[in-house]
């Protein structure tokens, strides 16, 4: 029997279309039980799958400094999602919670 050969996911690998970007987000949203950090990793999930040089350009940030902003291990200031959000091609909108 042969070696089973595994790589890591990536779920930026999957992420083709603004729609499927957009269901991801919106997803991780609702899992991130207010987990800025969470919600950070998952765009750089998004900037990954768009290319990450391209979305530091439209953000108007460094590349480096956008893969630190995104990379999970701190929660970026909201200036900063916010021009990621919008680089991103995407919108952040809000919705009464009945609950």
């Amino acid at each position: 029997m042969g070696k089973t050969v595994t790589t890591r996911y990536d779920v930026a690998e999957h992420l083709r279309t603004p729609e499927e970007m957009a269901a991801y987000f919106e997803a991780c949203l609702e899992e991130a039980n207010g987990d800025a950090a969470f919600i950070a990793k998952a765009l750089g999930d998004i900037a990954r799958a768009k290319g990450m040089s391209q979305v530091a350009r439209d953000a108007g940030l460094s590349r480096e400094s956008l893969y630190k902003a995104l990379s999970g291990d701190r929660s970026p200031g909201f200036d900063t999602i916010l021009k990621v959000i919008r680089a991103l091609g995407l919108k952040l909108h809000a919705e009464a919670s009945h609950g």
